[in-house]
């Protein structure tokens, strides 16, 4: 079995925006449209603000996320575009990066972290439930949208 790696790496990065690519057309697959249409800035997921991370399997990028500052407080991170390639999957990959996540966004001095997710993603849904996560009031840009879950757990 293959080792997975996680490095920090530009959201902007041509593997990043490859990889987030890949998300956005699985989520426009199940959703409709543009698969997330949430504005996020590359700037938001540099350290101490967020990071972004991608996970290698063989030294090729399988599966990414990040986090990135949430709410005034400096306490909260949001989990943002968390995806792993379908070849890769059932392997420990997102398992791997959410862990990476949640271990960043706990260094940079972080407290508590929440996630928008869809009631589409039942695997998604399934690993957060099964990594501590519970529902939370719905937030950000989808809080009103139907089918709209927000997930958060202490760090």
């Amino acid at each position: 079995m293959s080792e997975i790696e996680i490095r920090v790496r530009p959201f902007d990065d041509p593997e990043s925006q490859a990889l987030i690519r890949a998300a956005l057309a699985d989520l426009g697959r199940r959703y409709g449209g543009n698969g997330d249409d949430t504005p996020v800035d590359p700037a938001e997921f540099v350290p101490p603000a967020g990071v972004f991370l991608i996970a290698y399997l063989d030294g090729q990028p399988v599966g990414c996320g990040g986090w990135r500052s949430h709410g005034d407080d400096g306490e909260t991170a949001e989990l943002k575009r968390m995806y792993t390639d379908p070849a890769a999957r059932g392997r420990g990959v997102a398992r791997a990066v959410l862990a990476a996540v949640e271990r960043s966004a706990r260094e940079q001095g972080r407290k508590r972290i929440v996630l928008e997710c869809g009631d589409k993603q039942p695997e998604a849904i399934a690993m957060y439930t099964s990594a501590g996560y519970e529902r939370i009031p719905n937030f950000g840009y989808y809080q009103d949208a139907p089918g709209c879950l927000s997930y958060g757990r202490p760090l």
